[in-house]
């Protein structure tokens, strides 16, 4: 059974694991045993309400519990930028025309902006590759959009997700080759390693904040603009398919795509609704049923499951086996909360 659920303290090990093997440019998973375990930490005490608004994030895992080891991460944060800034680039359209010369020219430039200061984030997505597949990868994704679903209050309108940016097998960004480095004086994978482990402050000292002309840059790097990594393409679909979009926001490191949408109008958000659970055991669970998300309504416990019905359930009830509810610690007549994958 693959079960998505708050992280532990004791998901450590499998977590420094599981980032060991993300490479390059995925920010968030950085491999780094003591700021995971802060990053674990922190999740919790954001469980416990024991954080205030500015450092809310909460840590999710994608656990194989015949196996009993956490195969898979996603996160949220709750609204970025408030405590320290949160820089981007945003693509703008510039023009430059002469009457005289009769000549007209559009071209896009690079603005350094904090766009997205007081939004949730979606992060630090990643899934064993030995498990992609099977919908799991969209189960560890949109799992998440039944928490904010259930604990709507705690968030803001507006959420975005930062998607890794094309670098390549060796770890080189053309992006940063061409712009970042002339600024930083560092390669790439440090200040990706710096800017995951929390220190961000070099980022406001020394880059630039005058408007970055696109047409100046070599051609690798323009193209890598509002790309994601070749890795990233399943994750961007999914995300798209949920309402978000790119708006011109790009990473500000590799260039890679913002995709934001306002929360309320976010796929998985408008179509869960409430279910209340009836035990049976004798559920038939066809393989080519109708895949949905079930999550309990609990914030310190919060637990979910990927199954298969054989149709969409009328009215409210829900029917789970004894296992099913044990995994999610619900008892008969306990509400929960429900998605059909294909709505």
């Amino acid at each position: 059974m693959m079960l998505f659920r708050s992280v532990q303290h004791e998901d450590l090990e499998d977590i420094l694991n599981l980032s060991s093997r993300a490479g390059v440019g995925l920010t968030t998973l950085p491999n780094n045993q003591e700021y995971l375990a802060a990053r674990i930490s922190r999740s919790i005490d954001s469980f416990n309400d024991e954080r205030g608004r500015a450092q809310q994030g909460f840590l999710f895992t994608l656990e194989d519990t015949e196996k009993h080891r956490v195969v898979g991460v996603s996160a949220l944060e709750v609204a970025v930028g408030l405590e320290e800034p949160f820089y981007n680039f945003r693509v703008q359209k510039s023009v430059r025309a002469s009457r005289e010369l009769g000549v007209y020219n559009s071209f896009e430039t690079l603005i350094v902006g904090q766009d997205y200061t007081g939004s949730s984030e979606l992060c630090t997505l990643f899934l064993d590759p030995g498990y992609q597949g099977g919908r799991n990868g969209i189960f560890l994704s949109r799992s998440r959009f039944l928490f904010i679903a259930a604990f709507r209050h705690l968030f803001p309108k507006s959420i975005f997700a930062e998607m890794r940016g094309v670098v390549d097998k060796q770890g080189e960004s053309p992006f940063w080759n061409a712009l970042g480095q002339h600024f930083f004086n560092v390669p790439f994978q440090q200040a990706d390693y710096l800017t995951g482990i929390g220190r961000k402050t070099f980022i406001a000292e020394l880059m630039p904040f005058y408007p970055i002309y696109v047409p100046i840059l070599p051609e690798l790097a323009r193209q890598a603009i509002g790309q994601v990594h070749e890795n990233t393409v399943p994750a961007r679909t999914i995300l798209e398919k949920e309402g978000f979009a790119y708006h011109g926001g790009v990473d500000i490191f590799d260039a890679g795509a913002i995709l934001d949408a306002e929360i309320d109008n976010v796929r998985t958000v408008k179509a869960s609704r409430v279910m209340h659970v009836k035990k049976r055991a004798d559920i038939f669970r066809p393989p080519d049923g109708i895949p949905c998300i079930v999550s309990n309504l609990h914030f310190q416990e919060f637990k979910a499951l990927l199954l298969n019905i054989p149709h969409s359930p009328e009215g409210d009830e829900l029917y789970l086996t004894p296992a099913e509810m044990d995994a999610l610690h619900v008892d008969d007549g306990d509400s929960v909360r429900f998605v059909s994958l294909l709505s």
